[in-house]
């Protein structure tokens, strides 16, 4: 009986110790979610807001703290607290677009809203518990994490480290001098952009072949097409010379016309002449 009732003091005591210690004592505790290449798609469902570092960064270090701190209370807001290492996730920092460190993002049903404000706890919790982010416009759709431009930059970044790696490979674990592996890395641009040429000229070849790959039947039409045009020639001859007939016809018709009329008036001078005679 002794026992349980001491238990039950020491029970009112935490509690007790709990209220006065303030209400961040009884913040359920929750712990920061690490973000990859391959677990992103998360941000999708839910709440969410992430912090975008770097280990050797100096104001990353100085919001690690508040950044724990606030994630202590993501169950009783309930938002996911994440982080994401961009030194060991180059692909999320380039689908982000992330030009500054740190950079904090809000999500909320896939809309993404960058955070902007004061990097403490306090100011973290009424971002979410006030619905501070509405006032914030989110990111266009065309810039999304989700969009085709932002997967193409995500692949370039994740290239460009994959080149960093294998740099960082030759000269420590080969080591092969610098100069070397540039070397390595101008050839294999070399070939790959001639293996990409000869492609983009087979495509082009399937596409619009050449004369010498085309079908049969223009062969045909080739050699007809000069016997055509003999005589379309011999046509338009024919037609010139029955224009040029039909113009001498014409000219010799208005020369008997001409010499009829004058025929005429000739004889129609003597007879006006005897009546004239007659009426005087």
């Amino acid at each position: 009986m002794a026992a349980s009732v001491r238990r039950c003091a020491g029970a009112w005591l935490v509690l007790a110790a709990g209220l006065l210690a303030g209400p961040g004592a009884l913040a359920k505790r929750s712990e920061v979610k690490t973000l990859t290449d391959g677990t992103w798609r998360e941000l999708l469902q839910g709440e969410w807001m992430i912090e975008f570092y770097a280990p050797w960064c100096p104001a990353c270090q100085s919001l690690q703290p508040e950044w724990e701190k606030f994630a202590e209370w993501g169950e009783d807001l309930d938002v996911n607290i994440a982080k994401v290492d961009v030194t060991d996730q180059p692909g999320l920092s380039g689908r982000f677009v992330i030009t500054a460190l740190p950079t904090i993002y809000h999500c909320k049903d896939g809309e993404f809203r960058r955070y902007q404000g004061q990097r403490t706890k306090n100011d973290f919790i009424n971002f979410i518990s006030d619905q501070e982010w509405k006032s914030i416009e989110p990111v266009s759709s065309w810039f999304g994490p989700c969009s085709v431009l932002m997967s193409s930059m995500s692949a370039l970044f994740q290239l460009s480290m994959w080149i960093r790696h294998c740099h960082n490979y030759f000269t420590e674990n080969v080591g092969m001098p610098v100069w070397g592996s540039y070397a390595i890395f101008a050839l294999a641009t070399l070939f790959s952009g001639l293996i990409l040429g000869l492609i983009m000229v087979f495509l082009a070849d399937c596409l619009c072949p050449s004369k010498r790959h085309r079908p049969q039947q223009h062969h045909y039409q080739k050699k007809l097409a000069p016997e055509s045009a003999r005589l379309l020639k011999k046509l338009d001859e024919e037609q010139e010379a029955d224009e040029e007939d039909l113009s001498d016809d014409e000219a010799e018709d208005k020369e008997e016309a001409d010499r009829n009329s004058s025929t005429n008036a000739v004889r129609q001078r003597p007879v006006n002449l005897a009546a004239a005679t007659e009426k005087s």
